[in-house]
């Protein structure tokens, strides 16, 4: 009998009690820099001469640890694991695989600062945003461990005179888990227990950038007696071993989440058959946003301000769910700016290990493009405040970046440039703000500042993003209590933490039988 569901409740680090603790972890996870992760396939570690280094953002000289590098017999050999794992995993009862996925999430929540601080050294999370990530992995054990449990139910179906009929849910065989680095443990545990949970078996193959999260999982995982070949842990390079786990005539399900460039690419490979494939795969592609938060004349400024500045600054703006662009009424305009800027320009920018608000972003590569992107941006806006790459320690630090007088259809304003950069467009009045908000490709999350309840309304009804927020800000969705997913290029929709998820992974069966006269 499973406990009832409840989310993780996040510490107060400014109790001393609290912030020794995580300090302590930063301690231990320092002391553990260097290890060495292998794949792990049908229960057998192996190691590769080839190898992924994993350097802290916010001192590049730094080596967190290494990972085993898949080949393409890797990933061909792993994939058989996951079938070979597939008949005995798929008929043992729903009960023991609920039981055995939420005590993943507890083992987890054991050791919840220790898995956060490895996020500290690889990913540069703050300590919250680290707990956060963490947290929302044990809710994902947790809560899928009870869905499984309801997917296990017969399906409804009316009677019919002379039979009986029966509709269930039946998982679908083997699949590739391919998730980001953003959220390297949350999203990654999600996106793998959701179908494990459901019956299925896995390829998991971690992001480059944070493999050694991702083997904090995996060992979890062992630990908790999930059987061998159920989750195969498979790191190494998408264009290698992601095309060849996604073109796979035996894969038999994709779960992505990451680029739209990248999703759609996948999308494209998944939709062909190959010879011997006996299924069209599914495929579901979680993607990007340019995600906008409105704010009236009706609003409360101070709280609109507050909010704009952690949906767009909260690390360091690599979230898909950030606030993007700020749409602000003309009237409240400069009054608005000028509160964001002031809080913008007091966040403190830093080493995460030392919990500041901003830290770096998580590699070159996306420094790089970041700062080209603001150097752009520097002809569509006016730029008040941040723009300038901050010195310290070699590490990859950008000033939270705020530019004014946007147009709607400007690469500021459509391209997702996912790090510290909101754009701010002025609008005469809501029927334009929700034309700009909605003039995107994207449709992932949104957020209203207002009082005006007829205002409200249409925003439930027009203001077209799969998850809104209405006087709060626009990031931090909850297990369970706003499941998560967007619209139009934003991809599926498949609504991670939402009662319908490990149904994707899962087919119905019918079976009738006639009674003898």
């Amino acid at each position: 009998m499973l406990p009832p569901y409840k989310t993780v409740a996040y510490s107060d680090f400014t109790d001393p009690v609290a912030a020794g603790a995580y300090r302590e972890a930063l301690g231990r996870v320092e002391a553990n820099l260097g290890v060495h992760a292998p794949l792990v396939i049908g229960g057998e570690r192996i190691v590769t001469d080839r190898v992924i280094r994993s350097i802290d953002p916010s001192n590049p000289d730094r080596l967190v640890g290494t990972a085993s590098s898949a080949s393409n017999e890797h990933a061909i050999a792993a994939l058989d694991a996951a079938w070979d794992a597939f008949p005995s995993w798929s008929r043992r009862p729903a009960a023991e695989r609920a039981e055995l996925v939420h005590r993943v999430g507890d083992l987890i929540a054991e050791r919840i600062y220790d898995y956060a601080a490895w996020q500290t050294f690889e990913a540069g999370k703050n300590w919250a945003e680290a707990e956060a990530d963490v947290a929302e992995a044990i809710d994902f054990c947790h809560y899928y461990a009870h869905q499984a449990l309801e997917m296990d139910e017969p399906l409804p179906v009316y009677d019919y005179p002379g039979e009986t009929n029966e509709s269930w849910l039946q998982p679908i065989g083997a699949g590739v888990v391919i998730p980001p680095w953003n959220f390297p443990l949350a999203i990654l545990v999600g996106m793998t227990v959701g179908p494990v949970a459901a019956g299925n078996t896995v390829v998991l193959k971690p992001a480059s950038n944070t493999p050694l999260i991702g083997w904090g999982f995996m060992q979890a995982v062992e630990e908790a007696g999930i059987p061998p070949g159920v989750v195969n842990f498979l790191p190494g390079p998408g264009s290698e071993v992601g095309d060849t786990l996604v073109d796979h005539p035996r894969t038999r399900f994709i779960n992505f989440t990451g680029s739209k460039e990248v999703g759609l690419r996948i999308a494209e490979r998944s939709s062909v058959v190959h010879n011997d494939q006996k299924w069209m795969k599914r495929a579901y592609m979680e993607m990007g946003g340019k995600d906008a938060l409105i704010v009236d004349e009706t609003s409360d400024l101070d709280a609109a301000a507050d909010d704009a500045v952690r949906s767009a600054f909260g690390f360091q703006g690599q979230k898909c769910s950030a606030c993007s662009r700020l749409i602000v009424i003309d009237s409240v305009h400069d009054e608005l700016v000028d509160k964001i800027v002031e809080r913008t320009e007091a966040l403190s920018i830093g080493t995460p290990a030392e919990n500041r608000q901003v830290g770096p972003v998580v590699s070159e590569a996306q420094y790089r493009a970041i700062l080209d992107e603001i150097e752009h941006g520097r002809a569509e806006g006016t730029l008040v405040t941040g723009g300038r790459a901050v010195e310290k320690d070699g590490g990859y630090y950008i000033e939270p970046t705020i530019f004014t007088d946007v147009d709607p259809n400007a690469r500021l304003a459509q391209h997702e440039i996912f790090g510290p950069v909101l754009s701010v467009i002025r609008v005469a009045d809501f029927d334009e703000a929700l034309d700009v908000a909605n003039g995107t490709e994207y449709g992932l999350t949104g957020g209203l500042h207002s009082s005006d309840e007829s205002r409200i309304e249409r925003a439930r009804r027009e203001f077209y993003v799969g998850n809104l927020y209405i006087n709060r800000k626009i990031t931090g969705a909850l297990v369970g209590i706003q499941p998560f997913g967007g619209f139009n290029m934003s991809g599926s929709n498949a609504k991670a933490g939402g009662p319908d998820y490990l149904r994707l992974f899962m087919e119905m069966k019918t079976v009738a039988r006639r009674f003898e006269a």
